[in-house]
């Protein structure tokens, strides 16, 4: 008799597949939690730059507020004599080249030998640890050029002031700069052109936002002596006050240099008010920013302030219409090459702020002759009611309807 057996055949085992998914999704987890981890400790630590980027632009403003100090106690010390030794000491401590020794005129911010030459920014134990500090301020008195950027119908008073030994008889000014456009622009202007005189002025809503400002040009001026009738009229090629409106153009008949003599006609030589307006206008000649610059540009020649000597003092006064105008001012001599700086005008500060490791640097100007100037007795954005009232009284306690409907 023959007995059945029953074989048991022992299938291999079918793991290995798990263990490989199992595997490859654990790599593949791990890939991604530690990219995730990478662009969090990258931004983590880009967030912390910024922080001290900031804080190290902060210390630097510091060190320009501390010279703003610095150079107030220079005015006030040559406030009476330019001359004095007191004065001779400041202006040296101010335009030194020599770090933050501006800072340390008159005591602004003492002398701590612990600081190592830089200064920090907050005085505190615990303010301390951010370790903020400005490693270097200087200022330079003279400089070539005045810059502004006044809004539109603002006016800003430009002091014609130089060093003694050099003289100007030119006053070149550039407006309409690319930043007055806005980060959008391509540069292009709207330019008037083929024109004919008088150059025609527009309502401001017809006025391009891209076109440039009229800028109207004030000189006021004084020599040796002076009365205040010399404002009046020119005597003999001379002035003492003169008003241009510079037109910007593109067309033939722009100019790229005039004179201010003669060109007030309100009044003549012996006092007769003028019948009608005798000037209008200047056009100029502007071109685009698309390389930057300025768009607009002008040469005046000043003429001889009445009472002559060679102690000018002048001031020029500028007011940018319809738009708002960045601007630059600058003084030369037409008998000479030689560069003529203004002189502790608008002085320039050059400041570095340190936050730990990151530096940050600053130039800044500062208006040593920021003084207000009133552009009208009455400014007003809408309509304006005047009522008058004439009595023989000397004390008129009111009555009637003072209403008006203008």
């Amino acid at each position: 008799m023959v007995k059945s057996m029953n074989i048991i055949h022992k299938q291999p085992q079918r793991g290995a597949v798990s263990i490989f998914v199992v595997i490859f999704a654990t790599l593949l987890i791990t890939v991604v939690t530690v990219s995730f981890i990478r662009i969090m400790i990258q931004d983590q630590d880009q967030a912390a730059r910024n922080d001290l980027s900031q804080s190290a632009y902060d210390s630097a403003q510091a060190g320009v507020e501390d010279a703003k100090r610095a150079l107030l106690r220079y005015t006030n010390a040559c406030s009476t004599s330019t001359t004095s030794t007191e004065c001779m000491d400041a202006r040296q401590a101010v335009s030194s080249t020599e770090c933050n020794k501006i800072v340390r005129f008159g005591n602004v911010i003492g002398n701590d030998p612990t600081n190592k030459g830089e200064v920090p920014v907050q005085q505190t134990t615990d303010d301390r640890q951010l370790d903020q500090a400005y490693t270097c301020v200087t200022a330079e008195l003279t400089t070539k050029d005045v810059i502004g950027n006044p809004k539109a119908n603002e006016s800003v008073l430009v002091p014609l002031r130089t060093e003694p030994s050099k003289q100007f008889d030119t006053v070149t000014v550039e407006w309409f700069h690319k930043d007055n456009l806005g980060p959008s622009s391509d540069g292009k202007v709207d330019l008037t052109r083929n024109i004919e005189s008088p150059m025609p002025l527009v309502d401001k809503a017809k006025w391009p936002a891209n076109r440039p400002s009229v800028m109207r040009v004030q000189l006021m001026q004084v020599g040796e002596s002076f009365t205040l009738n010399d404002f009046d009229a020119p005597v003999d090629g001379k002035s003492n006050a003169n008003t241009l409106f510079l037109y910007p153009t593109s067309s033939g008949v722009a100019l790229s240099s005039a004179e201010f003599t003669g060109k007030d006609g309100r009044r003549d030589d012996k006092g007769v008010v003028a019948a009608s307006p005798t000037d209008a206008p200047l056009p100029v000649r502007c071109r685009d920013v698309t390389s930057g610059g300025y768009s607009c540009k002008m040469s005046l020649k000043i003429p001889e302030p009445i009472g002559g000597g060679v102690a000018r003092q002048g001031y020029l006064r500028l007011t940018p219409l319809y738009n708002g105008a960045k601007f630059s001012v600058t003084l030369s001599n037409s008998s000479s090459a030689e560069e003529i700086k203004f002189d502790g005008v608008q002085p320039k500060v050059d400041s570095t702020g340190r936050a730990n490791d990151i530096f940050r640097r600053v130039s800044a100007r500062v208006n040593l002759f920021d003084f207000p100037y009133p552009d009208a007795a009455v400014d007003i954005t809408g309509n304006l009611c005047k009522s008058f009232s004439v009595t023989d009284t000397k004390y008129y306690p009111g009555g009637g309807d003072y209403t008006c409907t203008p």
